[in-house]
């Protein structure tokens, strides 16, 4: 098979796998749950009934879902009830089918754009397989709610547990071995194809992707995890959408009536290419990159007040 331009090859890995977080009992304790996920046989189940039906429904296929309004209240309501959300340029939104390149720093973050966005057109989500279906609770509002996309891909946690079983730490061998065996990638062609086409097929039918190009959670405010991943621009190549870059404020470190800001930028539009060059690619994905840090704040400063329920907020959604 020869080398397509539009699907990232599997042992090409990005240059953000070679930055790994600090080994600390919370990482490796953070990695035998996603051991255990990936192991966890009803939710692989759920996955690939997800995946089979994100295929079908972008083939055309009828979806039995909430509306956008009610997807819409029932977050919002959820969202605004703990925490102060502030909403800047708003006007930015286009009316036609988007896609929504949001910064990443906590697991709450899909559900606060949710709670902005509007709800025409519909909005579907890219998001970790593992940690949208890891919890029985969150598996009963997606059945209920549906548009999700689920993504499998290997956690920060993992890859610095697997680094650091290789370079001496012969306690952490197993769960090394057991990340390799059990946690699937996604980053395989067929996987990166058929991605494509659900992408493609949701675009066809009007709706917007929210997805989130740093490809994992970031570790501080207001700093980009770079380069951001290929497949955003590849994605709005391919469609001809718009991407709408957000920035995402306050979310890292969560409490009860913490402010968070979204706050929206300027569209990013390029013309549509069905086979899109190297240099295209790269030419939206800096482009993206700039709009983002442009929307961040230069000088974030955490806020200095109580910070109630500040474990429960932090861990609710993981």
């Amino acid at each position: 098979m020869s080398n397509s331009p539009l699907i990232p090859q599997p042992n090409s890995h990005d240059a953000q796998e070679a930055v790994l977080i600090p080994l600390t009992e919370a990482t490796i304790q953070r990695a035998k749950e996603g051991v255990a996920y990936a192991r966890d046989r009803h939710a692989n189940e759920i996955i690939r009934q997800a995946l089979q039906s994100a295929e079908a429904i972008a083939e055309g296929a009828s979806e039995h879902k909430v509306s956008g309004q009610m997807r819409r209240k029932v977050i919002r309501t959820l969202i605004h009830s703990l925490f102060r959300i502030k909403v800047e340029f708003s006007e930015r939104i286009p009316t036609q089918p988007v896609l929504i390149a949001a910064n990443h720093l906590n697991h709450i973050d899909p559900f606060l754009l949710l709670s902005e966005l509007p709800a025409h057109p519909y909005s579907y989500i890219f998001g970790d397989a593992r940690t949208l279906y890891n919890q029985w609770w969150k598996r009963q509002f997606l059945h209920f709610a549906k548009g999700v996309i689920p993504i499998e891909r290997i956690w920060k946690e993992e890859l610095a547990v697997i680094q650091a079983a290789k370079t001496g730490h012969k306690d952490l061998v197993e769960l090394a071995d057991a990340i390799e065996k059990y946690v699937p990638t996604g980053n395989s062609i067929e996987c990166m194809r058929r991605l494509d086409r659900i992408v493609q097929g949701i675009f066809a039918r009007g709706e917007s992707i929210i997805l989130f190009p740093e490809g994992r959670l970031g570790n501080a405010e207001a700093q980009l995890f770079v380069p951001l991943k290929r497949g955003v621009a590849i994605y709005a190549l391919r469609s001809g959408v718009p991407i709408l870059p957000v920035a995402l404020i306050g979310t890292q470190d969560l409490y009860l009536c913490k402010q968070l800001t979204v706050r929206f930028g300027e569209p990013i539009l390029s013309p549509q290419s069905s086979r899109p060059k190297a240099q295209q690619i790269q030419a939206i994905v800096d482009q993206l990159e700039a709009a983002l840090t442009d929307l961040l704040p230069k000088d974030y400063q955490e806020p200095k007040e109580p910070k109630l329920l500040h474990h429960f907020l932090n861990h609710m959604f993981w």
